[in-house]
C-alpha cells in the first residue's frame, strides 16, 4: 500500500494494524509472504537492513501488516540507523491503530541484547505483542519444544502468546492468524471476522 519514510505518511483511516518487528535477518519479509500466499509481496533479501521503511500491506479490507525495519546485523552508517530507530519509535509510540506488535525471534538462537531491548521497550510503552519464533522448521522436535519453552519462562514470558512459525512449511501459521484476526476484531475499529 506504502513504503512510509515519516510519520505523515503512516495511513491516516484507522484500521487495525499488525507490527511486524525483530532482527535483521530473522525473517520478517518471508513470514508476510506466506500469511498473505503472494511471494513477493514483501523483498527477500540475504543482506540484512534491506527495509528501510515503514511498509504497509493492506491484508482486504480490514487491516494493515506493517513491516518495519530490523535492528542488528543491517551494516549501515550509524545516522542512517539512528533514523530507523526513530522512525519505528515514532510509529508505535501512541499509533492509536496498533493492534498487536509480532516480535520476532529465530527460535535457534538466543535472545541477543538487542532482544531484551525490544521487549523493554515494548513493555514500557504498553504495546500488546506476541512472540514469533521463526524458523522451527530448522530443528527438531524435541529441540524446537526445548526452545519455545525457554521463551516462555524467558523473553516472552509476558507475552500475548509464543508461537513458533516456519516460512518454509508454513507450520504455525494458523496459530499466528488467530492471534492476527483476534486483535483485529478487538480493536476499537477492528471488523475482521
Amino acid at each position: 500500500m506504502v513504503s512510509a519514510a515519516s510519520p505523515d505518511q503512516f495511513p491516516k483511516d484507522g484500521l487495525p494494524e499488525i507490527a511486524f518487528l525483530g532482527r535483521s535477518n530473522v525473517g520478517k519479509s518471508s513470514l508476510l509472504n506466506v500469511l498473505t500466499a503472494q511471494k513477493n509481496l514483501a523483498r527477500v533479501s540475504s543482506t540484512p537492513g534491506r527495509t528501510r521503511w515503514v511498509n504497509f500491506f493492506r491484508y482486504g479490507s480490514d487491516l494493515y501488516l506493517a513491516d518495519l525495519p530490523g535492528y542488528g546485523y543491517a551494516k549501515v552508517p550509524e545516522a542512517v540507523r539512528l533514523s530507523w530507530e526513530h522512525l519505528v519509535t515514532s510509529y508505535m509510540v501512541d499509533r492509536a491503530p496498533l493492534a498487536l506488535c509480532l516480535f520476532l525471534v529465530d527460535v535457534r538462537h538466543d535472545p541477543t541484547d538487542g532482544d531484551a531491548t525490544l521487549r523493554e521497550f515494548l513493555e514500557q510503552n504498553g504495546l500488546r505483542y506476541a512472540l514469533v519464533a521463526t524458523k522451527a522448521d530448522k530443528l527438531g522436535r524435541g529441540e524446537l519444544a526445548r526452545r519455545v519453552s525457554a521463551l516462555q519462562k524467558g523473553l516472552g514470558a509476558r507475552a500475548q502468546d509464543v508461537v513458533a512459525v516456519s516460512s518454509q512449511t508454513g507450520a504455525g501459521t494458523d496459530a499466528l492468524w488467530r492471534l492476527i484476526r483476534t486483535a483485529a476484531v478487538n480493536h476499537p475499529k477492528g471488523s475482521m471476522a
